[in-house]
């Protein structure tokens, strides 16, 4: 016998001396343990219960909201001082402004025709790199010297041009009215639909923009606020006598423009405020996309957008025989907002009306409102 064998042979013996065995054989295995696939079930509902509630604690949070913004009514410049953080917090929320500067082109005014009331120009304003803001632009005839611009907003799916022309449809006067007053008009175009493109372009242009940290809602006010770099250094214009009209979703842009905007002195918003929160209220996910900004529903509700207009002039109107949608949850919010106001002793300058009509702009109490506070 070897060397290794005898080695080998040794090696086993004092094994078996020891009372080590090999190991037994597959079928000899002891079984494995096993649970029923469904024994996780209960856990699942479990943590769908707990992030439910977790996320109704935080929809119902106040704390973060007064921890950016405690009013101080101790004078105009120190309310509009504790407004800062809250102001700050509501563009990066929506990624404004958007990257980027305008391209160094000239903005082109295109005359399109006069009538009695005015001359119309087709305006085309560069506001980012490659896009510009595209609008009606329309002067009153027999001005002299500088007058108040306005901007007139159209609603979802709206344009100018229904706006504007053939009695405005549900717009009214909205923006002839102002034309009619003596005021500039600038009429801008916002993207619904394009013929080409998908029915749904702007919520797929709304989520390709939140890739690259901006959102259509950002590009959209820049697409105002850059517009009046160029508007207010026309001679026709008093640069300090600027007011924002909306629609609809008009109205959407008229709070959200106006509170970032401060040159913009005076808003009217018809038929929108509050209607998100009334929609969040009955099923959140309803909300369109374009509203699902950041913190939307804990720190930036309509009544504290309207808490960084403050103490400019604001008029809030709503349809009595409007879709409900779009005025009760208002009616609840309306005391929300009115207490900034009030805060500073300016209750005259905040209004929430509810008009008898529909789903349209109330000409009456806007031009009397912008007329008193322009």
């Amino acid at each position: 016998m070897g060397l290794l064998s005898q080695v080998f042979l040794g090696l086993l013996l004092a094994a078996f001396a020891f009372g080590i065995t090999c190991p037994v054989s597959a079928q000899e295995k002891p079984p494995l343990y096993e649970e029923e696939i469904a024994a996780s079930n209960p856990i699942r509902i479990q943590q769908a219960h707990e992030l439910d509630s977790y996320i109704l604690s935080l929809k119902n949070d106040n704390s973060r909201l007064h921890k950016l913004f405690t009013p101080d009514y101790s004078s105009t410049s120190a309310y509009l001082a504790s407004t800062i953080k809250l102001r700050k917090a509501f563009a990066q929320s929506i990624g404004y402004p958007p990257p980027g500067l305008p391209d160094k082109e000239a903005s082109i005014f295109t005359r399109l025709g006069e009538d009695g009331l005015g001359t119309y120009y087709r305006a085309t304003i560069p506001i980012l790199p490659g896009v510009h803001s595209v609008g009606l632009y329309i002067v009153p005839k027999g001005i002299k010297g500088r007058v108040p611009l306005i901007i007139s907003m159209h609603g979802g799916g709206g344009s100018p041009e229904v706006a504007t022309f053939h009695g405005g449809s549900n717009y009214h006067d909205m923006v002839m009215g102002g034309v009619k007053r003596g005021y500039v008009v600038w009429a801008p175009q916002h993207l619904f639909s394009a013929d080409g493109y998908p029915g749904d372009i702007r919520n797929r242009t709304d989520d390709r923009l939140r890739l690259v940290e901006t959102s259509i809602t950002a590009v959209e006010i820049a697409k105002i606020t850059r517009s009046l770099d160029v508007l207010l250094k026309r001679p026709e214009i008093d640069p300090k006598r600027v007011a924002m009209v909306g629609l609809s979703y008009g109205g959407y842009y008229t709070l959200v423009t106006t509170a970032l905007e401060p040159r913009i002195k005076a808003a009217v918003s018809s038929c929108y405020y509050g209607v998100q929160e009334g929609r969040y209220e009955t099923d959140e996910l309803s909300v369109p996309t374009d509203f699902r900004f950041t913190d939307r529903f804990t720190l930036f509700k309509d009544s504290e957008i309207v808490a960084l207009i403050c103490p400019r002039p604001l008029e809030i109107q709503a349809g009595a025989k409007d879709n409900a949608s779009h005025r009760e949850m208002g009616k609840l919010l309306a005391p929300l907002s009115a207490q900034y106001y009030h805060g500073l002793g300016m209750d005259n300058k905040f209004r929430f009306l509810v008009f008898e009509g529909g789903h349209e702009f109330y000409d009456p109490s806007a031009w009397a409102f912008l007329k008193n506070n322009l």
